[in-house]
């Protein structure tokens, strides 16, 4: 009786190691153009920088807000800015103001 070993099929062989080189080349080409990948790295690198940008923009103006909440305060009131914006807000003056009007204000 004479057996017979079946060996696998040299294109099995191929087959697998054509889907591993493809794969693998999948994911070279996202690491080199993906989303994240090295092309976009220097865009990324822009936005932070314009972001960064901003955000010291941002702080700036909130810096003004909180220097102008800070004029509210009770302990630190002045009181010739509350006469000042009270006058301003109601359209009233002093006898001795000066008033200043400037075009488009009337």
């Amino acid at each position: 009786m004479t057996t017979r070993l079946k060996r696998p099929a040299l294109f099995r062989h191929f087959f697998i190691g054509a889907l591993l080189i493809s794969f693998q080349v999948y994911l070279g080409y996202g690491a080199v153009n993906g989303r994240f990948g090295l092309e976009s790295q220097g865009e990324m690198l822009a936005e932070i920088e314009d972001m960064q940008k901003e955000t010291s923009v941002l702080q700036a103006q909130i810096d003004a807000y909180r220097h102008r909440i800070s004029l509210f305060d009770p302990d630190r009131l002045d009181p010739d800015i509350i006469n000042e914006k009270a006058r301003e807000l109601l359209s009233m003056a002093d006898p001795d103001d000066i008033i200043v009007v400037l075009p488009g204000q009337i």
